[in-house]
């Protein structure tokens, strides 16, 4: 029986002795299990080093797997704390969603009864209205309705019933060609208004195109194609469905200042160089700029003329921004799809 007992005695010891040392080649280690590799860090501006543990000792290079938990034990192998990498953010969270502008009664009020203008004031002003355009923060704002100022129509966004006929239409006025040409009646007030300051400049201009139906875009941009090849007339005629003329909006002038001349004849006059300068006091802008053609879709037309309303025209102006697709933070629309 003693010898029985002392056998058990030393055994107990070399096992209690193995488990607490370790074999010498990492299988047996119990009790410190090798920390897991720490995350690699987020690239900053400057390096950030990974922390590491301390080496374990008696470690070898083949690091041995965490061994399971002993049958019958109340709890597992001890595991190490995650390692901390500092000075690298954390990743933010998932946007909610944003209402903005939207979540002012006023904002709505005015949707509600066609009121642009009143929409505009209530979101914070025309500045304020892009930008929570821009950002997403405006979703009861569509810039696809073609009855508000901020409809954007390009090469990408067509209109959403291709016969659309803007309400109130009417004569552009009374400068030279307004009795020939309709439009929306807010454009035409606008329109002539700012005909009527640039003829008191010495910069008188005309009117030569307003309203286009989409058959009538659809006859012009076929004479064009014929005139010119299909890829010269993309970049200088819509095709039906895709033209700003049809939203009523849209104006094509000319100079006037010594008789009027043709579309080709305004840039580098007196008229193109006021109309330029002032245009965006009346609601008026330019709408496709020389050198935009990338973003617009749309070789330079200086006598393309867009109305936005006051409020929008002085943010696009004041902003320094040459699109619309700039202005709303669009994607450019050089080719239609396909």
């Amino acid at each position: 029986m003693l010898t029985l007992l002392t056998v058990l005695i030393v055994w107990g010891g070399v096992s209690l002795v193995t488990l607490l040392s370790g074999s010498g080649d990492g299988s047996g280690d119990a009790l410190s299990p090798t920390p897991a590799a720490a995350p690699a860090p987020r690239v900053t501006a400057l390096p950030v080093p990974a922390l590491t543990p301390p080496p374990v000792a008696d470690a070898v290079a083949d690091t041995p797997p965490a061994p399971a938990a002993v049958e019958g034990s109340c709890a597992g192998p001890a595991r190490p704390p995650a390692p901390v990498a500092f000075g690298v953010a954390a990743p933010p969270p998932a946007p909610a969603a944003v209402e903005g502008i939207c979540a002012e009664p006023a904002v709505s009020a005015a949707l509600e009864a066609g009121d642009d203008a009143a929409a505009i004031a209530a979101a914070g002003g025309a500045a304020v209205f892009r930008e929570a355009v821009a950002r997403g923060a405006a979703l009861c704002i569509d810039l696809s309705d073609p009855a508000r100022l901020w409809a954007v129509v390009n090469k990408q966004r067509p209109y959403s019933v291709p016969d659309h006929v803007p309400a109130s239409l009417v004569s552009a006025g009374s400068m030279q060609g307004g009795n020939q040409v309709i439009l929306r009646e807010d454009a035409a007030a606008a329109l002539q208004a700012m005909a009527d300051a640039a003829r008191a400049a010495g910069a008188e201009f005309g009117v030569q195109s307003g309203y286009r139906s989409f058959g009538m875009q659809q006859s012009i941009h076929d004479a064009q194609v014929a005139r010119l090849g299909a890829a010269e007339a993309e970049l200088v005629s819509a095709r039906p469905g895709y033209s700003e003329h049809q939203s009523g909006l849209a104006a094509d002038v000319v100079s006037c200042v010594d008789g009027c001349g043709t579309l080709d004849g305004l840039a580098g006059s007196a008229a193109d160089r006021w109309i330029r300068t002032h245009a965006w006091e009346y609601g008026w802008i330019v709408r496709y700029e020389d050198g935009y053609a990338p973003v617009t879709g749309y070789a330079y037309e200086p006598w393309h003329l867009r109305y936005l309303g006051h409020d929008l025209a002085r943010a696009y102006h004041d902003g320094g921004f040459h699109s619309l697709e700039e202005f709303f933070e669009l994607p450019p629309a050089p080719a239609y799809p396909g």
